[in-house]
């Protein structure tokens, strides 16, 4: 079926490239993860018939953005993954809102809204992720979240059918939206940013990128802050109040620096990851009588 999916889509779109048993570890921020069945990284227009006639030979399909909140099995994925990125990542800016097309990297969406002097998202120039996936889990950093600056998201339904959904309609919350509950696949977006002095601008996104410099392991693979910030509580004291800063299992180590955070030292694998984050929820569980929930998404076969 792989076979006969290459050859009806290559024969529609010329320019398109499939990867087959493409390592997920090189589409990672923690730079692990087996091989994917087929990789695409389609433009926005391609999406829907991707996952129409994948879904016509019945290969199950995987989408993901920057990879930058992922923890993708040692054994890969099944099927296809549709990778959200440069073929997906248009920008335009009209007066103060800024459309933006789900594989468009946060980091990029920001400079471009600074040097039309919009503020607003200074917050997110450091988050490692694409537009679609801050959509998904409502990405936030340093007060900021992207229910503060959206104005509405389209997506594409199980149906095919292509929806634009109102911020109120995304139900956002701390680390929540009701995308991957109804089985929506972020398209793209409007941002509404405010008039603000870019020189201010810029001085805010330095000022909140040396803070992350400063405390968290930007030198090592991972995937962002590992777990949720359960209420009443903060993550990394707890791991770390429970003895366990430092602690690896082979190359997957809880940061020294920022106990949040889980690194990969250079060779870890998902394994070594998943028992670690396993040993650290049972620990902080034994300890505190605390549950932490992983903020990472685990995909693909372990």
């Amino acid at each position: 079926m792989n076979q006969k999916f290459c050859d009806i889509i290559r024969a529609k779109y010329e320019n398109i490239e499939i990867l087959m048993d493409e390592p997920m570890s090189k589409h990672t921020t923690f730079k692990v993860g087996g091989p994917a069945d087929m990789l695409v990284s389609p433009a926005v227009n391609e999406i829907a018939d991707l996952i129409k006639t994948a879904g016509e030979l019945q290969i199950p399909v995987t989408v993901i953005g920057n990879g930058s909140n992922l923890l993708v099995g040692d054994k890969g994925i099944r099927g296809l993954v549709i990778e959200l990125g440069k073929g997906a990542s248009d920008i335009t800016v009209e007066g103060n809102r800024v459309k933006v097309s789900a594989g468009a990297l946060l980091s990029k969406v920001a400079n471009v809204a600074a040097a039309k002097g919009l503020g607003g998202m200074e917050f997110a120039a450091g988050i490692p992720g694409s537009f679609g996936g801050a959509v998904v889990m409502n990405a936030g950093a340093y007060g900021g979240e992207m229910k503060d600056i959206i104005e509405s998201v389209d997506v594409l339904t199980s149906s095919g059918e292509v929806k634009t959904l109102s911020v109120d309609e995304l139900d956002l919350s701390y680390r929540h939206s009701c995308v991957p509950e109804q089985g929506y696949i972020v398209l793209g977006g409007v941002l509404k940013l405010m008039d603000r002095p870019e020189e201010e601008i810029r001085a805010t996104m330095a000022e909140l990128r040396d803070k992350r410099v400063d405390k968290q392991p930007l030198e090592f693979a991972s995937a962002g802050s590992t777990f949720k910030r359960p209420e009443g509580y903060f993550a990394g004291k707890l791991i770390q109040d429970a003895g366990l800063r430092g602690y690896s299992v082979g190359d997957a180590q809880v940061s020294e620096k920022h106990c949040g955070f889980v690194i990969n030292r250079g060779n870890a694998t998902a394994s070594q990851i998943l028992e670690l984050i396993s040993d650290v929820q049972r620990k902080v569980k034994e300890e505190f009588g605390v549950q932490l929930e992983t903020e990472v998404k685990m995909i693909g076969e372990f």
